[in-house]
């Protein structure tokens, strides 16, 4: 079990067309990671459960909630878990 909430970077990063993003829990936690576009627009919402402690991982394909395949360009993804959050960058490429 991870000692401490960690966010990494997407990778790979630049990506076309799909990006792994991994993350650490040290304790169960209600875990939320969302995709935004650099005007702070919510693109996707990847994860919003309950979840286990442990070592995560989950992949995206650069499309919105809808399904629809969104532009290249500068992507943030926030993690919130508990107390804990952070934001990364990514950049998707077409």
């Amino acid at each position: 079990v991870p000692e401490i909430f960690t966010l990494y970077p997407a990778y790979p990063n630049p990506f076309n067309p799909v990006t792994t993003i991994r993350y650490d829990l040290p304790e169960d936690a209600l875990v939320n990671i969302t995709i935004y576009d650099i005007m702070g627009r919510s693109i996707r919402s990847l994860v919003n459960s309950k979840q286990t402690a442990g070592y995560r991982s989950i992949q995206w394909n650069a499309t919105n909630d809808a399904g629809s395949p969104v532009s290249a360009g500068l992507y943030l993804y926030t993690i919130q878990a508990g107390e804990f959050r952070q934001t990364r960058k990514m950049v998707l490429l077409k």
